[in-house]
């Protein structure tokens, strides 16, 4: 594609304030904009891409990369209305969405996947890795963990044989074990011409460095990248990122040290801290005026970020008003609190014409919710929380997917062993893994098992009635795919539905009263809408197009702005959105900042950090509330008011409620510390030692787990010990006390 287009560019300079007009305007090399909250980055990297298309670049060599795919649509929207049809060319999306669609056109060549790859989603991994875990006989228990570990090595782009040389022999047998299943998985992975949602980035990384010229085809595609969130990404995001921009160096990051808050999740934050190390000619911008907060708001969070000692120094500044000071309140108990909040929301609406969708309330973990919702509901507060049960993770709409899925690639037998007997066909579970294991031992997928007479009689076991069902529902699901087609998406799910008896179950679970089949019923109309919208909004359609879309979209992706409800969310979760007012409650030390944060230098700078997020989100007005004394596992803990806050200027904050703030104190800031020279920030290596007696342990301690990491102890029963793990992965669990590889930090 060799065609220019030339545009004034005055309408795209239009309103941006001098450091912003800088970005834009910066189009050849490495930049780096350093972009504090609430200071536009959308508007300058959107504006920054349609002045390289008004300068004669073509949209054909552009690669714009975004977290979600809501900031993606969101920019394309942008980029069209400033330059029309052209910035429809754009590639515009995320990391994933990008590699998707790379794959679907390479991966043949390494002869391991075909194109019509299915993509895993975490739900479909754990159960894929449950199976390799029964298969080698090492018991469920011990490895509910290792689809968290197999993410972080594929992030870390650390295959199977390179995992099993680097882990070390020591007695201990989960790390040995560990290497056992990821083999296995990966193996699994193959077999049924599927990837996980780790594997889009890991493979597309595995074929630019084994095919040198698929590399130069897309670094000769691709001339000018842009990339945001700079600051989140890992390994995998960060090498791919640099193969593609390494022939013409004219990459753009955008991002905010400030704002780095996933290392939980392997994002790296020296990323962006070094970026003028790997391109030493960069040009450094920074965007410091804010747009969304008040004066006041913003005050506070740079008090708290300073802390830092791990940032580049930057101040935010904004000519809006300088706003209510925020309101802080210490109350009693975390009832007390919840009850506060509630009646304070109610307020807010019949006193103060705000509306509920305007208002957002943060904690740092999702069990903090229950009790803002109990409140809620007395109140006949409406709410909506972001993290709850997905629509995509809702049991109909995966067993509809799961057909879809072996519609577009027959070899996919996790998904078809879910549907094979839903709705009931008489196949019982011991025939099935007979099934399983014949094909296996043929290295046969069970539909060219099921779909072949001749191979389905050497299966020893089955009986004759179970060999006619089997192939019942392989000609089925062959006359499906012949009508994948033809049809639209919508109209393959409604064939399905039908077709299948799917439909036809709920209705019959109906007349024996189970009513829940009426919302199942409604969520399935809901995804053939979901479908047609699909279709309707976009060029490329097909089944595998929409299976891709559905696999990549996450919560915040589906969140509905205009939606009258207040949402509940996580700090983690909120990152990205902002609400004219925000209630960050549950602020106590051990909260949040988390208890297991507070011996950790690194991990305490990414609590403020996560502070400080959280802070930036209010638009208007803040409320930040603690409790004095809080429940937990039928316990009463008292509290101290959160470290985060003392950092905040008196100046800034007034009670409401029931007790103001209490008197500031001077807050050391974190130790200072040399940065690591290697681009891996140093993992923790906490001290070997032997575990305690029983009477060693007690409430509130921290202690390391060998294979789950750092907790806190939350009770302690009949020789039981309830530990809350930092990795959400983990959460709360209940080892007994004697066994448990426990050491006390």
């Amino acid at each position: 594609m060799n065609e220019q287009f030339f545009f004034d560019t005055s309408k795209i300079l239009k309103n941006l304030n001098p450091e912003q007009k800088k970005a834009v305007e910066c189009l050849d090399g490495a930049l780096l904009i350093m972009a504090g909250a609430g200071s536009g980055k959308t508007r300058v990297l959107t504006c920054r891409i349609a002045n390289l298309i008004a300068q004669g670049i073509s949209p054909f060599n552009i690669l714009a990369i975004t977290f979600t795919n809501k900031a993606a649509n969101e920019m394309k929207l942008r980029a069209e209305k400033l330059i029309g049809e052209p910035a429809k060319n754009i590639v515009l999306s995320t990391f994933h969405s990008f590699c998707s669609r790379l794959l679907r056109r390479e991966i043949k060549i390494t002869g391991e996947f075909n194109s019509n790859f299915a993509i895993y989603d975490a739900g479909d991994a754990k159960n894929l890795i449950k199976k390799c875990v029964a298969e080698l006989n090492l018991g469920d228990k011990q490895f509910d963990s290792v689809h968290f570990k197999i993410s972080g090595l594929k992030n870390d782009l650390v295959t199977p044989a390179q995992y099993k040389e680097k882990i070390s022999y020591d007695g201990n047998n989960y790390e040995a074990n560990v290497a056992l299943i990821y083999e296995l998985y990966q193996k699994k992975l193959q077999a049924n011409n599927a990837l996980d949602f780790d594997d889009l980035i890991f493979k597309t990384v595995q074929l630019f460095k084994a095919y040198p010229e698929v590399l130069e085809k897309y670094q000769e595609r691709f001339k000018y990248i842009s990339i945001d969130e700079y600051q989140d990404t890992n390994v995998a995001q960060y090498v791919l990122t640099n193969l593609l921009a390494s022939k013409y160096k004219n990459l753009c990051v955008v991002g905010d040290a400030d704002q780095s808050i996933y290392g939980w999740r392997g994002a790296d934050m020296r990323n962006i801290l070094n970026f003028e190390r790997d391109y030493p000619q960069a040009k450094v911008i920074l965007l410091e005026q804010n747009y969304r907060s008040t004066k006041t708001i913003l005050r506070a969070a740079n008090a708290v970020i300073k802390n830092n000692l791990d940032r580049k120094p930057k101040n935010l500044w904004t000519q809006n008003e300088t706003g209510e000071k925020i309101k802080f309140v210490t109350c009693m108990t975390d009832i007390t609190e919840a009850a506060i909040v509630a009646k304070e929301i109610k307020r807010l609406v019949t006193e103060e014409n705000f509306s509920y969708n305007e208002i957002a309330l943060l904690y740092r973990t999702n069990a903090q919710s229950r009790l803002f919702e109990e409140k809620f509901m007395q109140a006949e507060i409406p709410y909506f929380i972001i993290g709850g049960l997905k629509f995509y993770d809702r049991k109909e709409i995966k067993d509809i997917l799961a057909y879809l899925h072996v519609i577009a690639n027959p070899h996919d037998d996790l998904h078809l062993l879910r549907i094979i007997n839903t709705p009931r066909r008489g196949l019982g579970s011991t025939n099935l893994n007979r099934l399983s294991e014949f094909a296996s031992s043929q290295e046969l997928s069970i539909m060219e098992l099921i779909a072949d007479k001749k191979l389905l009689r050497q299966v020893e076991g089955l009986h004759p009635k179970f060999r006619a069902s089997l192939q019942e529902f392989a000609a089925m699901m062959m006359s499906f795919t012949e009508s994948a087609k033809n049809l639209p998406v919508d109209r393959l799910i409604v064939t399905v539905l039908n077709e299948s008896g799917y439909m036809q179950m709920l209705r019959d679970n109906l007349e024996e009263g189970k009513e829940e089949n009426i919302s199942r019923e409604e969520n399935l109309g809901t995804f053939v809408d979901g479908a047609k919208e699909f279709i309707d909004t976009n060029s490329e359609s097909t089944l595998q197009d929409f299976l891709n879309h559905v696999a990549l979209i996450t919560d915040i992706d589906t969140l509905d702005e205009e939606d009258s409800r207040v949402k509940l969310m996580t700090v983690h979760a909120a990152k990205g959105l902002e609400f004219p007012v925000v209630f960050m409650v549950g602020m106590e030390d051990g909260i949040f900042p988390h208890a297991i944060s507070l011996e950790d230098k690194e991990e305490l700078e990414e609590e403020r950090r996560a502070c400080y997020v959280a802070l930036t989100r209010a638009k208007k007005k803040l409320y930040i509330t603690a409790a004095e004394t809080r429940m937990s596992f039928g316990k009463k803990y008292y509290q101290k008011i959160s470290r985060f806050i003392e950092e905040i200027p008196d100046s800034c904050v007034e009670s409401f409620g029931t007790k103001p703030k209490p008197p500031q104190q001077k807050v050391s800031p974190t130790p200072s510390y040399k940065p690591p020279i290697s681009y891996r920030p140093a993992q923790v290596k906490l001290p070997e030692k032997p575990s305690l007696p029983p009477e060693s342990f007690n409430v509130g301690d921290m202690v390391n787990h060998k294979k789950w990491g750092l907790g806190t102890i939350m009770e302690i029963n009949d020789g039981r010990i309830t530990i809350s793990f930092v990795n959400p992965e983990y959460g709360v669990k209940v080892l007994g006390i004697k066994a448990a590889p426990l050491n006390k930090i």
